[in-house]
């Protein structure tokens, strides 16, 4: 018997042994699936998950339920993602740097190694944003008063040890400065005590200053250049900072997930971000497109976590 047929027969014979698998994964998705976005409504995760669902609904004919379950800024839904049903039809929105950054605090109930993100749809810069009505005009008028009296300025953001955070930190040590960070559930219950400056600013992302424009004001963006819906605002860079960074958002299944379902998941998730309608209100609502798939996820996930813990460790966070 030759090598080649030897291998044949032995994967007949794998076939053989799983065929509901396989016939899961042929026919997928054959019922609604539900997506859980582990912030409340109103961020850039649920507005994009919802856009996502209405495509999903046109292009596959079934539904994708959309369901916000909030708390420990996404580590709550993360902690149980692997207790969840693992046949494809239970998806979870995921964040880095959150899921690299949040365990290094010891409080959340996984490890980054817990979690398998199977795609990763988009990124958005970090932006720092203040009320309309707020005294700061420029980005050096709120450096200048935070230098005057340290401490004095709060900067709301998007939970702890999550890319909101870590850029706190970053402007506190790039600008020289000292403020103090208020962790908010999500981006969309922050909206609130910035509209009543109940805080001073939020370290936030591209697409809450655009959604927002109007009634709160953009002071700088780390972005590699000006975004057309702000011209007149720059970049960190462009105020002397080193600073081109944000957040990736993308979808995360139980690890016992089986590896079919998985690539499906992946490819489905890709074809929603390539489709041109959905690529046109991404771009214009400032977020910048991605395509990460599951196969190139090892590597992905290796480079930006490198990245991720070399930023903690210089900012002095995790484990005190």
């Amino acid at each position: 018997m030759t090598l080649t047929k030897l291998i044949s027969i032995v994967a007949l014979g794998l076939t053989a042994l799983h065929p509901a698998a396989h016939a899961q994964a042929q026919n997928y998705p054959d019922k609604p699936v539900q997506y859980v976005i582990p912030f409340p409504p109103g961020g850039e995760s649920d507005y994009v998950a919802r856009l996502q669902a209405e495509l999903f609904k046109t292009k596959y004919k079934q539904s994708m339920v959309v369901l916000n379950k909030a708390g420990a800024g996404g580590g709550l839904v993360w902690g149980q993602l692997n207790s969840m049903p693992a046949d494809g039809y239970t998806i979870a929105g995921v964040n880095l740097p959150h899921i690299v950054l949040q365990p290094l605090e010891g409080s959340v109930q996984y490890k980054t190694d817990d979690i398998t993100p199977v795609y990763f749809y988009h990124f958005t810069a970090d932006a720092l944003v203040v009320p309309g009505n707020s005294p700061f005009k420029t980005y050096q008028d709120l450096v200048k008063a935070a230098k005057e009296k340290p401490n004095s300025i709060n900067i709301a953001g998007s939970g702890s040890l999550s890319a909101n955070h870590m850029a706190h930190e970053r402007f506190n040590k790039q600008a020289g400065v000292k403020t103090t960070y208020v962790p908010f559930k999500g981006t969309g219950d922050l909206i609130s005590s910035m509209l009543g400056s109940h805080v001073d600013a939020a370290m936030t992302y591209l697409p809450f200053a655009i959604q927002q424009k109007g009634k709160m004001r953009l002071l700088a963006v780390a972005s590699e250049k000006r975004h057309p819906a702000f011209p007149d605002v720059p970049t960190f860079k462009e105020v002397g900072l080193d600073w081109v960074d944000g957040a990736y958002r993308g979808v995360a299944v139980p690890k016992s997930t089986p590896k079919d379902i998985q690539k499906k998941i992946s490819d489905i998730m890709a074809d929603l971000n390539s489709d041109p309608d959905m690529r046109k209100k991404l771009a214009d609502g400032g977020f910048d497109i991605v395509d990460i798939s599951v196969d190139k996820m090892p590597e992905f996930m290796a480079q930006r976590s490198k990245v991720y813990l070399q930023d903690a460790k210089d900012a002095g966070l995790g484990k005190k």
